[in-house]
């Protein structure tokens, strides 16, 4: 198909990449690592690692795995940790030694780790203490045969007893636990600085990472990323942002308060600014609002991601203003819808405009992105990225003309190998010319950009018409007195379905009447809520992406049983 996007791509960025630039992330890593070797790479809580640290602890990591663990090319080993350096020292460390990473939430239930550990065949896992008491729960019903225990202050140096000191005995964060048979991460690390890291063959078709998705929306699978996949997004995602950065040979400073175990972080922050020579600012607890405004007051970072929930709780700190922005020159926003009314009051607050972008778990994950040149908010989730396609098509798997809504479907050396064993899920999503299939909903107007209308799944149908939570939303978002808000489908005997938004007031004096009122003004009468209920927060992935399909479940169960009690009085008055 004709590539019309080309057409709005900024000076300096190129329709494709040459995916044959490095043959693994290892390769990558380790020319990082040499070209970079005295910058720094990952900082936490005070504590910075150069790009030769990093080089000489994931080799000891990595050695211990293939020697004393008796890791295997292609065996899986799972990282249950938040955003401490041990992470990147054991991702790096994994990798070399030709292992496949498996990213595992911290917080998973006992029940979504042990499906996640047995789904992939996880051999060795490295946790942090405070999640010990989870795998102590499953541990004897997976493959799991070596475990390393690491805490928060581990790789802190001096500073780091005080703050294991702190969360195991004041906050009391640190729940018993036995692994009978673990190991410290630290002396993993002493046995494998004794030990010789060997040099196993890795190849684009080799897999990287077995990243979990779908756990909000049914069972988890694992999305089979290669090194090729991961070195062919980072390419494409550092040849939209490169024309940018590195003005004058600044060094990149980059605050990270995603979690690196998911996708959007371990590709945009990990690899494309460690490919950059930039430097990580890992925050650990990025809830911590307060404390993660003094991080960045701290360091004079030039860049920063997140998702729009997270932007906006910066946004709504009182010191956050303050803050010095003048090097900042990069704020990209994904995962969830970035709102207007967010990314107008970022604009006025740090000067920066808030860049969406779009990606998947499947797609590595960057698959479109906005004109990092773009002055305002647009609406859109930008344009095809350098040796992408991108095809709006119907149910029947036809192309739609411009204008027209369709699936968004993507294809491109970004996307996944498969879902991890399972062939039939793979079959759904893929097609016969190898596009991915993202069900997504999606426009695209005649300059190339895509402008996401919503999940198929997530649509409300209303008396025959189609409803979308994003527009409900946006609209919502505008009021000064909300601060968070989620529109959901609840069943009406009426129309089929109904809108229910939930809504965190900013506001104490906000009433429902006041929000009606504002919905009445902005939103023609089918799209208005039916219901709206107020909560002191919301639902949330660990990334802060607001869970939809767990409140549409409450509002349908709330539906369901006031129907029971209207029954039950009916029959009660018959008789």
């Amino acid at each position: 198909m004709d590539r019309i996007w080309l057409k709005s791509y900024p000076p300096g960025i190129p329709a494709d990449i040459d995916v044959n630039e490095y043959a693994s992330v290892r390769e990558l890593f380790e020319e990082c690592c040499r070209t970079y070797a005295s910058r720094p790479s990952f900082s936490c809580m005070g504590r910075t690692l150069s790009f030769s640290d990093l080089d000489a602890l994931s080799a000891s990591f990595g050695a211990w795995l293939q020697g004393a663990a008796g890791c295997q090319r292609g065996t899986r080993v799972a990282l249950m940790m938040p955003n401490i350096l041990q992470y990147p020292v054991c991702l790096f460390g994994a990798l070399r030694a030709g292992c496949v990473v498996v990213n595992t939430n911290p917080l998973y239930t006992a029940r979504e780790l042990e499906h996640q550990l047995t789904d992939s065949g996880a051999e060795v896992i490295v946790v942090v203490e405070n999640f010990a008491h989870t795998l102590q729960e499953v541990i004897a019903h997976t493959p799991i045969r070596h475990v390393a225990v690491t805490s928060i202050g581990e790789f802190l140096a001096i500073k780091g007893k005080l703050v294991d000191l702190v969360l195991r005995r004041v906050k009391k964060i640190v729940p018993k636990w036995s692994l009978p048979g673990s190991i410290r991460l630290n002396d993993a690390m002493r046995q494998g600085r004794k030990l010789a890291l060997a040099r196993v063959p890795l190849a684009h078709a080799d897999l990287a990472f077995l990243q979990y998705t779908g756990g909000t929306t049914g069972v988890a699978k694992g999305a089979m990323l290669t090194h090729g996949n991961m070195v062919a997004n980072m390419l494409q995602a550092r040849s939209w942002v490169r024309p940018f950065l590195n003005a004058g040979g600044q060094r990149e400073v980059i605050m990270t308060p995603l979690p690196l175990y998911h996708v959007f972080s371990l590709t945009a922050n990990c690899l494309v600014f460690m490919s950059l020579g930039g430097e990580n600012v890992l925050i650990t607890n990025p809830r911590d609002i307060p404390r993660f405004v003094r991080d960045m007051r701290r360091n004079r970072f030039t860049a920063i991601t997140g998702v729009n929930t997270l932007f906006n709780a910066l946004l709504n700190h009182p010191r956050f203003a303050s803050l010095d922005f003048s090097s900042l020159r990069l704020t990209l926003g994904g995962g969830m819808a970035v709102q207007e009314a967010v990314a107008r009051r970022w604009k006025d607050v740090t000067g920066a405009a808030l860049i969406e972008a779009y990606g998947l778990t499947e797609t590595s994950p960057a698959a479109t992105i906005n004109p990092l040149d773009l002055k305002e908010f647009n609406g859109s989730i930008g344009l095809p990225i350098p040796s992408t396609w991108v095809a709006l098509r119907d149910d029947d798997g036809h192309d739609v003309p411009l204008g027209q809504s369709g699936e968004i479907c993507i294809k491109g050396p970004q996307v996944m190998a498969g879902y991890w064993n399972r062939p039939d899920e793979t079959a759904n999503v893929m097609t016969a010319d190898g596009y991915f299939k993202s069900g997504d909903i999606g426009v695209m107007n005649e300059q190339g950009y895509v402008r996401i209308v919503d999940r198929k799944k997530d649509m409300i149908l209303v008396s025959g018409f189609n409803v979308y939570p994003n527009e409900i939303e946006g609209v919502v978002a505008e009021h000064p007195g909300v601060l968070e808000c989620a529109a959901v489908a609840m069943p009406d005997p009426r129309s089929g379905e109904a809108v229910k938004l939930y809504v965190v007031p900013k506001d104490p004096t906000l009433t429902v009447d006041d929000m009606m009122a504002f919905c009445r003004d902005r939103l023609t009468g089918y799209k208005c809520p039916r219901e709206i209920e107020f909560r002191r927060e919301l639902p949330k992935t660990n990334v802060g992406k607001i869970l939809r399909r767990t409140l549409r479940d409450e509002a349908r169960a709330e539906a369901s049983a006031r129907s029971a009690r209207e029954a039950a009085v009916q029959v009660g008055s018959a008789q």
